[in-house]
């Protein structure tokens, strides 16, 4: 969060996670919660979405129902996907916005997508990102870890998806009407 500057805290309220949590059957990272609260619905650095499950645009719980809806209707064939995430869960099927499957919870107009897997890491949760063709990758850390390491340029979306910005980091909050064009704002100096 020190990298992203100050947090406008704009819906930090408990129950809309509450109510997302028990429709999903699992918590949430208490970390992701924790950023998305500070500073969703926001666009970070021109690429990474997060959205809010406190709004009525940019809702984090519609958004994951119909990512994961679309994500359903995928027919995988022999040897699908690359990084199949059903070995690491131990499950037989390839499910999406169950606790024991993984819950698109952030994504980027790159067409890459953010996954928790509650199952994940042996049960201790852990990120799978879809690099936009079909390919995925586990990373058995934090949310914030991975943002950090996201925002220094490491390539935890795949292979050349790097999307390293020298500076301060760019936010943009997401318009909440048709007719509001929200500025950018920057996060503190990191000398990089």
């Amino acid at each position: 969060m020190e990298m992203l500057g100050e947090p406008l805290w704009r819906y930090r309220d408990p129950e809309p996670w509450r109510k997302l949590e028990s429709e999903l059957g699992t918590a949430l990272p208490a970390d992701y919660k924790e950023i998305v609260d500070a500073y969703a619905p926001v666009q970070i650095n021109g690429h990474l979405y997060l959205s809010h499950p406190a709004t009525e645009r940019w809702n984090l719980g519609e958004g994951i129902r119909r990512t994961s809806q679309a994500w359903s209707e995928i027919e995988w064939d022999d040897g699908e996907p690359e990084g199949d995430p059903r070995i690491s869960l131990g499950v037989p099927e390839l499910v999406f916005g169950t606790p024991d499957g993984l819950i698109p919870i952030a994504g980027t107009d790159r067409a890459e997508e953010i996954f928790y897997a509650p199952q994940g890491a042996s049960g201790k949760g852990s990120l799978f990102v879809e690099g936009g063709d079909y390919e995925f990758f586990e990373f058995s850390c934090s949310f914030a870890e991975w943002l950090y390491r996201w925002l220094t340029g490491e390539e935890v979306t795949g292979p050349g998806g790097s999307a390293f910005y020298p500076g301060p980091v760019a936010l943009q909050n997401l318009p909440m009407t048709p007719d509001e064009r929200p500025e950018i704002r920057y996060g503190p100096p990191r000398g990089m």
